[in-house]
C-alpha cells in the first residue's frame, strides 16, 4: 500500500510528518516479525512540491523522497498540518490541490487531513456536503472560508467515502490507529496503541477545548451582547430581554448573533456557562453541585447533560483529569 505524506512549503508541523512515518513504519515492523507479512505492508513516501522545506527558523529541515509530479498512483495521501497565516499558507501550498483532486476521483486515492491539514483538504472540495473536523481555536476561520463544509469540531475523527480528518494537535495519532485497524487489523491498531502509547478509546476533542468567545466578526452591537452575556452568564435573562436592552427585535438579535459567532445566544450562553464550570472544576474544591448553582443552573440532570454534550465527559471525569485541587 503507498502511502503519500505531504511536505508542506511554509510553514508546518514536523511532528504531524515525523509521527505518521514512525508509526505506519513500526507497523511494517509488527507484520513482519510477527509473520504476518514477509515484505513492509505500508511503502512511504514524503511527497513535497519543494525539494526541501525548513521549519521553525531553519532550525530543522526535511527533503521530500519524492515530488508531486513523480506519483503516478498512491493509495493514501496524509495532508499534514500547516499553520501561522492559513490563506498565506493555502498560497504556497496550492499546487497539491489539483494533484490531491486527481488522485482521488482518478486514481481512487484515500485522503487524510491531520488537525489544520483540513483547511489544505477543503480547499479541494473533496468535503464539501461532508462532515469535517480540525482544531477547535481554528474553528471560526474554517467556518467562514469553507461553509460548505460539516464541520464538527468536536470531533477527533471523521470518514466518509475514502476521505477522512482528525482534530487538533496530537490527535492525529488517533486517526492513524483508526486506518491501522481498518487496513491491519484490530491486532495491530492494539499493538501500535501500546507501542506509542496513545489512547485508544479517545473520540471527542470536547475536554480540551478553550472557548475563546467567537468575536472575530464586524458586528460591533453583537460583540456588546456577547460582552454582556459574559459578564452576566450566572444571572437569569430571556432573549426577550437581551432583544429589549440592545434595541433589537428578537428574530434580528437570533438573525445576526447566529451570522456573526455561528450559535445562536442561547448556545454561546451555554458555552460561556460551560467554560466557567471548567474553570471551577480546575481550580477549586467546589462541590459540583455548588458550581452548577453558581453558573446559573438548577437542575442537576440538565446541567450534566449539557455539560456532556458540550465538553464530551461528565464533570466528574473533567475535574479528575484536570482538576488541581484533591
Amino acid at each position: 500500500m503507498h502511502v503519500s505524506i505531504l511536505v508542506p512549503a511554509g510553514q508546518s508541523i514536523l511532528s504531524s510528518i515525523v509521527g505518521p512515518y514512525k508509526v505506519l513504519s513500526g507497523v511494517n515492523n509488527y507484520l513482519i516479525q510477527t509473520g504476518q507479512a514477509k515484505e513492509p505492508f505500508y511503502n512511504l513516501d514524503l511527497v513535497g512540491i519543494t525539494r526541501e522545506t525548513k521549519l521553525y527558523d531553519d532550525i530543522f529541515s526535511i527533503r521530500p523522497t519524492k515530488m508531486i509530479d513523480e506519483i503516478d498512483h498512491t493509495d493514501l495521501i496524509i495532508v499534514t498540518t500547516i499553520f501561522g497565516d492559513i490563506e498565506k499558507e493555502l498560497h504556497a501550498n496550492e499546487a497539491f490541490i489539483p494533484w490531491i483532486i486527481e488522485m482521488n476521483k482518478s486514481k481512487g486515492s484515500e485522503v487524510a487531513s491531520l488537525c489544520v491539514g483540513a483547511f489544505l483538504l477543503a480547499a479541494t472540495g473533496l468535503v464539501d456536503g461532508k462532515e469535517c473536523s480540525t482544531h477547535w481555536s481554528v474553528v471560526d476561520q474554517f467556518k467562514k472560508m469553507f461553509p460548505n463544509v460539516e464541520l464538527r469540531s468536536d470531533q477527533i475523527i471523521t470518514e466518509d467515502a475514502g476521505v477522512y480528518s482528525s482534530g487538533g494537535a496530537y490527535s492525529f495519532l488517533n486517526l492513524l490507529l483508526h486506518l491501522v485497524h481498518k487496513f491491519n487489523g484490530k491486532d495491530a491498531a492494539n499493538w501500535a496503541a501500546k507501542m506509542f502509547e496513545i489512547e485508544i478509546d479517545r473520540s471527542s476533542q470536547g475536554p480540551f477545548i478553550i472557548f475563546q468567545g467567537q468575536k472575530n466578526h464586524d458586528d460591533s452591537v453583537i460583540k456588546k451582547v456577547q460582552t454582556y452575556i459574559e459578564k452576566h452568564y450566572d444571572q437569569s435573562f430571556s432573549l426577550d430581554d437581551l432583544a429589549q436592552r440592545f434595541s433589537l427585535s428578537k428574530r434580528n438579535l437570533i438573525r445576526r448573533f447566529k451570522k456573526a459567532t455561528h450559535n445562536t445566544p442561547n448556545q454561546y450562553l451555554q458555552r460561556v456557562k460551560m467554560e466557567a464550570v471548567k474553570s471551577e472544576l480546575e481550580k477549586t474544591n467546589h462541590s459540583i453541585t455548588e458550581i452548577m448553582y453558581d453558573s446559573g443552573y438548577n437542575d442537576p440532570k440538565s446541567f450534566r447533560a449539557t455539560f456532556k454534550k458540550i465538553v464530551g465527559i461528565p464533570p466528574s471525569a473533567y475535574r479528575l483529569k484536570y482538576g488541581r485541587v484533591s
